[in-house]
């Protein structure tokens, strides 16, 4: 039985940039990187699928961000004050 093929997301993103470049044809690129026609169309229609959460992402990264710097913010705020509580006391 046949090893099964491995391909980092780059190479992914790489031919599937490519094919959608419509410098070349499908089977060309097919041809030159040995994947089947199969592949490059799956990889294709997850591009396409997923390129609205590749903007997402970003900004929900950043809401977590800015509620977590929200939240630190107040604890150092409550800790600063108990601190001055046992100093003065």
């Amino acid at each position: 039985m046949a090893k099964r093929r491995r391909f980092t997301p780059e190479f992914k993103a790489e031919v599937v940039i490519e094919a959608l470049s419509r410098q070349s044809s499908q089977a060309e690129l097919c041809r030159r990187h040995n994947i089947s026609q199969v592949q490059l169309s799956k990889g294709k229609h997850q591009l396409l699928e997923n390129a609205a959460s590749l903007f997402e992402h970003t900004d929900k990264q950043s809401i977590n961000a800015n509620e977590r710097i929200a939240h630190l913010e107040q604890l150092v705020g409550r800790l600063t004050v108990a601190l001055d509580i046992q100093k003065k006391h």
